[in-house]
């Protein structure tokens, strides 16, 4: 009885963890948790201002060869970045902001005639009728307008704040562009390489990321967008000289279907040049016709020369479905986001294969 009172000495050892490592396997955990709580939130207080954050850092991928020039010639990267910065306000931005309000407005008073159009001959000829429409019969006098607020003032309200709202956005928008972007310019080379050193995954796995990245932004913004802007352009041009009512909106819409793969500017030249035979306008429709296999012609000298220097690594009809399915699921940035995306996925799979048939490719690794 007395040896059974004893505790044995050979008795087996518990099997379960240590007070030691059952902390140390609770603080990873939390800090996994908190890991991932923190990264939610800067995710949260980023994607707001995700769309100019993602044009600032691919226009400045454009724009590094000059900004390298300028940089050797001026002696700093911040003043070169500044210059570049100036000058891309200069010939992009405020001409594009001014074509937009005017566009704005024009676009506005056009729909308004095509609501008040009865059946298609008459929205034809209204939609070719000479730009600032017909003038107001009787005006408004100060009793009319006392009227007009009274019914319509909420309403009219509603939409002044909303439109303050959108206008505040954009300005926001345009400054963290404009602050990004000189920002990229001056400390993108840091930004990567702290991206490189700290990323989860192995250094060429970031790297072949980061260049599909790259890719996608020049892609999207020389070989596609670049030549849309040419083929609008010229479709513009074209339609002030044949005399084509709202030809600044139809540029616009041009370059808007030069995005489409295949049908492209031919889904605004073609109904154009039939509304214009319908109104009997047969010299200018004919010429609109021409112009625009001229436009449709153009594309396929314009898009190959771009290429060599912005070529995309995208099918044109997955481009094509990849830029619809962004715009559903991110509104109209989602031109951007959506082949962005699947420019990556399209890369991650490459990587996974290649881990899986090959290894680990030493030829892409860095020296």
């Amino acid at each position: 009885m007395a040896d059974l009172a004893q505790p044995r000495s050979d008795a087996p050892a518990s099997s379960g963890p240590s007070r030691r490592e059952a902390r140390k396997a609770f603080g990873n955990s939390s800090f996994h948790w908190c890991l991932a709580l923190l990264g939610a939130a800067a995710a949260l207080a980023l994607v707001p201002l995700w769309a100019p954050m993602l044009l600032a850092s691919w226009m400045a991928v454009a724009f590094r060869p000059l900004h390298t020039k300028l940089a050797r010639k001026i002696g700093g990267r911040s003043g070169a970045a500044s210059v570049v910065t100036v000058l891309l306000v200069a010939a992009a931005l405020l001409p594009l902001l001014v074509i937009g309000l005017s566009l704005v407005g024009t676009t506005v008073s056009l729909g308004q005639q095509l609501q008040k159009s009865d059946g298609l001959e008459d929205a034809l000829h209204k939609l070719l009728e000479s730009g600032s429409g017909a003038p107001s019969r009787g005006g408004f006098d100060a009793q009319r307008i006392g009227e007009l607020i009274q019914s319509h003032g909420s309403d009219a309200w509603h939409a002044a704040s909303l439109i303050f709202g959108a206008a505040s956005a954009a300005a926001v928008g345009v400054f963290v562009f404009i602050y990004g972007f000189h920002t990229c310019l001056v400390d993108g080379g840091r930004a990567y390489k702290w991206l490189i050193d700290h990323s989860p995954l192995e250094r060429w796995q970031t790297e072949r990321l980061a260049a599909a990245y790259e890719e996608t932004g020049r892609g999207l913004l020389i070989g596609v967008g670049l030549t849309a802007l040419l083929q609008g352009a010229v479709a513009m041009v074209g339609y002030l000289i044949i005399g084509v009512p709202q030809a600044f909106i139809f540029g616009l819409l041009t370059a808007l279907a030069a995005l489409i793969p295949s049908i492209g500017t031919a889904l605004v030249w073609v109904p154009l040049s039939i509304g214009l035979f319908v109104a009997g306008e047969t010299g200018p429709g004919a010429a609109v016709l021409g112009l625009g296999v001229a436009v449709s012609v153009a594309d396929n000298f314009a898009r190959p020369l771009l290429s060599k220097h912005a070529n995309l690594d995208l099918p044109a009809y997955l481009l094509f479905v990849a830029m619809l399915g962004g715009i559903v699921v991110f509104g109209a940035w989602g031109l951007l986001a959506g082949p962005l995306f699947v420019r990556l996925a399209i890369e991650a799979l490459r990587i996974g294969r290649e881990r899986k048939e090959l290894g680990r490719p030493t030829d892409l690794l860095p020296s």
